[in-house]
């Protein structure tokens, strides 16, 4: 009895060391989705429970889904060591595109969706070819890219704004899932659909879990583990109800959640993957292992036109017009989204999880600020200094380890 409680002290001292450890070497990830839940916290209780409302709640999906969307473009951009500016002007050219095939050339908005999509990845690759063959600046190729695409959707519209666009395109951002379950004042299949989301949530992370433990490798301490998907698990389904209680889930929510599973798939579970975050951890070590680093990087330029054409099409259908000032700014806030979330401006480092997290923070902190009546002036402040203590986080980090 006595050598097992002398012993005890002695193994109790590394466990908590390797939690402190741990935390200390992922203390970013959790801090960013604390920091949303606070934010949130801190809104709701500002605007005498407005934030949480489900009208506003689904106003605040539809506003963000766009930045979502073409934060996971983003991400791999900067991941593989690049940035895009030109994702705003190519987001509003895409609509321009779309409302002069729709409404002036009459259309169907299913192949005209398409031609979309696919000028969207030859605009992304355009510009992923200078950058990865010719060598040219990230930075300096899409600042170009955003002043040409800037004037293209100007001449596309002439100047002025086209629309309406078909009731069947307008369903991809302003429509909601159908019902079957027939709720009266809750939309039952909605709901039902959070809570299954949930579910599969906790059961891949325990799967993960179980299988990176059985393979030898670095497993987060049991308390964290379920701390982090217990807050997951609490925000989907809190979402979920709430939203049913409006309209349901939004059509945009649907996609804007496949595409989060998709990438998150693909960044940590298949070989291109791992491959981007290797480019933009070290390209020379990359090339020499074997990785066709050009082509990489053309397509990571592919991926985020593709992505930002869908977002055009997004916010082209829920304005039910296009403008030419659509996309002004789109770049800033999904660029501070994926640093907000982790992404590290030297490449190599971010989760799509964290530049979801990220563009949410910044919704929520654009909406609550909106519905406190801060002028924009005093929002593009706040939302300035929040990015840049992100990026000082990140540095300092770095210069610790």
């Amino acid at each position: 009895m006595t050598t097992e409680l002398a012993q005890a002290p002695a193994a109790t001292v590394p466990a908590r060391g390797r939690a402190l450890g741990f935390l200390r070497a992922h203390l970013r990830d959790y801090a960013m989705l604390l920091s949303l839940v606070a934010i949130m916290a801190f809104f709701q209780y500002m605007t005498g429970g407005t934030l949480m409302q489900p009208l506003n709640l689904t106003n605040l999906v539809l506003q963000n889904s766009y930045i979502v969307i073409m934060a996971l473009g983003m991400l791999l951009v900067i991941v593989a060591g690049y940035i895009d500016l030109s994702v705003g002007s190519v987001c509003g050219f895409i609509g321009a595109l779309a409302a002069v095939l729709m409404v002036e050339l009459n259309w169907n908005f299913v192949p005209a969706s398409l031609a979309c999509l696919l000028a969207g990845a030859v605009i992304g690759g355009a510009q992923g070819w200078f950058v990865a063959y010719m060598r040219i600046p990230s930075f300096i190729v899409t600042l170009a890219g955003m002043l040409v695409f800037k004037g293209l959707a100007l001449l596309a519209l002439q100047g002025q704004s086209v629309g309406p666009f078909p009731p069947e395109f307008q369903l991809l951002s302003t429509g909601f899932l159908p019902d079957p379950l027939g709720g009266d004042s809750l939309r039952l299949t909605s709901l039902l659909l959070g809570v299954l989301a949930a579910a599969a949530l906790v059961f891949f992370k325990l799967r993960e879990r179980r299988r990176a433990a059985r393979h030898g490798m670095e497993v987060e301490p049991l308390a964290f583990f379920l701390l982090k998907n217990l807050v997951f698990v609490a925000l989907i389904v809190a979402l979920s109800a709430l939203l049913s209680a409006y309209r349901g889930l939004p059509n945009v929510l649907v996609v804007m959640a496949v595409l989060i599973v998709v990438y998150d798939f693909v960044t940590l579970r298949t070989t291109i993957g791992r491959r981007v975050y290797a480019l933009g951890g070290n390209e020379k070590a990359a090339r020499l292992s074997g990785i066709k680093t050009e082509r990489l990087a053309f397509l990571t330029f592919v991926n985020m036109g593709v992505l930002a054409a869908l977002a055009g099409l997004v916010f082209a259908a829920r304005l039910n017009t296009a403008t030419p000032k659509a996309g002004l700014g789109f770049e800033l806030d999904v660029i501070a989204a994926c640093f907000i979330g982790g992404a590290s401006a030297s490449g190599g480092v971010g989760k799509v999880f964290g530049a979801v997290v990220g563009a949410f923070v910044m919704g929520v902190m654009n909406n609550g600020m909106s519905i406190l009546g801060i002028g924009i002036d005093y929002q593009q402040v706040i939302k300035g200094l929040v990015l840049l203590a992100a990026v000082f986080v990140d540095v300092a980090n770095k210069s610790r380890r």
